[in-house]
């Protein structure tokens, strides 16, 4: 080995070279004030052939070949190598490498640049945790509320606690109870028995008793401002505590824990009413359907028994109003076309012009307020002559008269005139009351022809 070094007389650089067998020259460019290295280059020297001789060993250049890609591709260009992209495919610029490398094998972030880079814990062993934020009031309430217009639908309170798991409320959990109770204030009595047994099915799942207890005194709080929008919300809320009681949701020494020093009289109302209705005879039992069966949950005839006597209350007094609300308060819009079915039989067995009037405008201002619509005065039409056959057993001429009663309805053009073409039509029979002799006159002319 041979070592070449040049000394400058200016002091600037030094420069020491460095050759070997192997035909590698290695130079150190240092800094003739501090002898730091400052460029370190690694070439590759060729020897020059001599004319005519062949005993040298001289490197023979390899012919180029053609690139197998186009000029985009990413793999080697010098026709040498496996054709493997560069650097094993994680080239380009501005990126970190391939996935994972700016990740070791212990899982820590080793890349300065990257956000979750942290030089403190590189030492020790990260662990990565799934954290889910606490939610705030008014962002549970975000939440809840069409969680709970869709249970009021479907009524299924499994679907409102998965909803729940997947959030995090720990410490708001007596506002859930609170924002339950409130929004059921302004439903109907079917809204607050769903209400009542999805507090009864979160509690012990959910819900804790202290958190029910919490939730339970908020509503008494705000039961001043709530009566504003509900003017019978201290009723309604003292039969949320005492069904609350009956499910065990509640302790029973809750309505006489706060018997005593309560100031607000709507609150001692609330509370007066949950201790009556927990103090009488088999109140637990009672309780269980404080709410009673609203909406589609009530029996079918049942439901049958209530619009007929809604009906007979209207003949008699002729309120329109109040008829309307009665109905609306039975909660089944789907079963509305009951209502044109028993308003068109009922019509048939009075078989006066009073009763047939009245009805034609009732029905009006129901088809006027949207209550029942066009398909339903449909149905309950069809239904109707299909049962006319036994109609006509109690009523003989009950076809002449719902003639009548569907021109008038037609008449009053809430019944269109594709709905009256498009409603069954039965030619009446003439029988030997009339001069038939013994035979019905279609069955004559059937014969004779």
């Amino acid at each position: 080995m041979e070592n070449v070094s040049e000394n400058i007389q200016d002091g600037v650089q030094a420069t020491d070279v460095t050759m070997n067998g192997d035909d590698e020259v290695e130079s150190i460019e240092t800094d003739a004030q501090d002898d730091r290295p400052f460029r370190k280059a690694k070439r590759q020297l060729s020897r020059q052939t001599s004319g005519g001789d062949s005993t040298n060993n001289a490197v023979q250049a390899k012919p180029k070949q053609p690139l197998p890609f186009s000029k985009n591709s990413r793999k080697s260009r010098d026709g040498r190598g496996r054709g493997l992209p560069k650097k094993g495919g994680a080239g380009g610029k501005g990126v970190w490498g391939k996935p994972g490398e700016e990740i070791d094998e212990d899982g820590n972030t080793v890349d300065s640049h990257d956000p979750n880079y942290d030089s403190d814990s590189q030492d020790g062993n990260i662990q990565f945790e799934k954290i889910c934020p606490e939610l705030t009031r008014e962002d549970l309430e975000k939440f809840v509320e069409p969680v709970v217009m869709e249970y009021f639908e479907h009524g299924n309170s499994k679907d409102v606690m998965e909803e729940l798991n997947d959030v995090n409320f720990e410490h708001l959990k007596g506002a859930l109870v609170e924002f339950l109770v409130s929004k059921a204030l302004d439903h109907k009595d079917y809204h607050r028995e769903l209400t009542s047994v999805l507090i009864s099915d979160l509690y012990g799942k959910v819900l804790s008793s202290s958190d029910v207890t919490d939730g339970f005194d908020d509503v008494l709080e705000k039961l001043s401002d709530l009566v504003i929008d509900t003017p019978d919300a201290t009723s309604v809320v003292g039969k949320f505590i005492a069904r609350a009681v009956a499910d065990d949701c509640l302790p029973p020494k809750y309505v006489k824990k706060y018997k005593a020093p309560v100031e607000c009289p709507h609150t001692k109302q609330a509370l007066e009413q949950a201790d009556v209705l927990l103090s009488q005879t088999h109140g637990i039992v009672r309780l269980d359907n404080i709410w009673g069966a609203g909406g589609g949950i009530r029996p079918v005839k049942l439901l049958i028994k209530k619009i007929v006597m809604l009906l007979k209350e209207y003949l008699s007094s002729g309120d329109i109003k109040e008829a309307t609300n009665c109905l609306r308060d039975l909660d089944v819009p789907h079963f509305h076309h009951e209502v044109v079915y028993e308003a068109t039989v009922m019509v048939l067995e009075d078989s006066s012009e009073r009763a047939a009037e009245m009805m034609c405008k009732f029905l009006k201002s129901l088809a006027d307020a949207v209550i029942i619509m066009p398909q339903q005065f449909r149905r309950g039409l069809t239904r109707v002559y299909d049962n006319m056959p036994d109609i006509c057993l109690d009523v003989p001429n009950a076809y002449p008269l719902l003639e009548r009663f569907v021109n008038l309805c037609n008449k009053e053009r809430f019944l269109s005139d594709a709905l009256l073409k498009d409603l069954p039509q039965k030619g009446r029979k003439r029988f030997v009351s009339e001069g038939d002799g013994g035979k019905v006159k279609e069955q004559q002319a059937t014969s004779s022809s």
